[in-house]
């Protein structure tokens, strides 16, 4: 293996000017910057985004610019390792906290990248995909796929802030990433799909010949199914409960680049998970703790949103009884052909 390649330097200048004016470089003195031995260099470090902190930001965002004139009122969670300003938390997930004002809406549209919600806090909100209306309750997660109708409303009398989580990093990347607008949707007259066709696990819609599953059929994962399954886990099971948010009719992700895993850990339980090729990013549900990320040690509570970068040394403990959600790119890395998990 060599371990040491040529530099620009030892290069003569005048074929260096050449180069340039040609248009072209060498490799060799920038083959390490792209295919490092063993691992990745990551850019990311870690992130932790105190809710307490961050949500009188988010509030007053919300006396100083009306929605008509955000669209979206929204606070970027920047990837420290990218600078303030960065609209991406890791390589992969975009993360921002969003806020609703009663009697709001934000208006229609629908965009390449795919996005999750996850609701923070308040009452009265709700995400129409569509023509489908999704209550929104603190703890559920909401999708709202690439190309799918979106708008979103608020009937209560509270502010209804949520977690965004977007695979836009990879659109802007690939020079793919663009909305297009439109007006508010008609909305359906009856439940959503997680209270009427998917309302018991292990039960789909009977199939009719010839008939292939719906790519995205349930739109909303309500929180209280999800603890109530996670606790039964608990109960019975050995380490952390962890389940994985699935498409009820294939099993897949439910998302084709962002996977979403809940985790629930029991006061005083740790968790040391192997070192995974994916970046990962945390949003407390409930629950207090600490972790450590790469040897930097950080105290969470509940509603604070942190993150760890690809191959990250993680360690969790639990002080009190917490509920998280894991929001990771392995969807993505799998259909790639390069996930991977290493011992400690």
């Amino acid at each position: 293996m060599t371990e040491q390649l040529g530099t620009m330097e030892e290069l003569p200048q005048d074929y260096r000017d050449q180069m340039a004016a040609a248009g072209v470089a060498p490799l060799w003195p920038m083959m390490r910057n792209v295919l490092p031995h063993n691992a990745p260099q990551a850019v990311t470090r870690l992130g932790h985004w105190s809710y307490p902190a961050v949500r009188p930001l988010l509030l007053r965002a919300g006396e100083l610019t009306p929605v008509e004139k955000a669209e979206r009122r929204v606070l970027v969670l920047s990837d420290p390792g990218r600078g303030a300003g960065a609209m991406q938390a890791t390589a992969a997930i975009y993360l921002g906290l969003q806020l609703l004002l009663p009697g709001e809406t934000a208006p229609a549209h629908r965009h390449t990248p795919s996005a999750a919600r996850i609701v923070v806090e308040g009452q009265g909100g709700y995400t129409v995909v569509d023509g489908e209306r999704l209550p929104m309750e603190p703890g559920d997660l909401v999708l709202t796929p690439g190309g799918e109708w979106h708008d979103h409303g608020h009937d209560g009398d509270e502010p209804v802030i949520w977690l965004d989580a977007l695979d836009l990093p990879i659109f802007v990347q690939l020079e793919g990433s663009y909305a297009i607008e439109g007006t508010l949707q008609a909305q359906r007259n009856r439940p959503d799909a997680s209270q009427v066709e998917y309302s018991a696990v292990g039960l789909v819609p009977s199939r009719r010949p010839g008939r292939g599953a719906r790519r995205y059929p349930m739109m909303r994962y309500p929180w209280a199914a999800t603890e109530a399954a996670l606790r039964q886990m608990a109960a019975y099971g050995e380490g952390i409960a962890e389940l994985d948010y699935i498409n009820p009719e294939t099993g897949e992700d439910v998302l084709p680049a962002l996977g979403f895993t809940a985790m629930m850990l029991k006061a005083g339980q740790v968790e040391a998970p192997p070192l995974r090729s994916c970046s990962s990013a945390f949003h407390v549900i409930a629950g207090t703790g600490r972790s450590e990320i790469d040897g930097q040690v950080i105290e969470w509570g509940p509603k604070d949103t942190f993150t760890a970068p690809v191959f990250a040394r993680i360690w969790h403990e639990a002080e009190s009884e917490a509920f998280l959600v894991r929001i990771h790119d392995r969807p993505l890395q799998e259909k790639l052909g390069y996930y991977e998990e290493r011992a400690r």
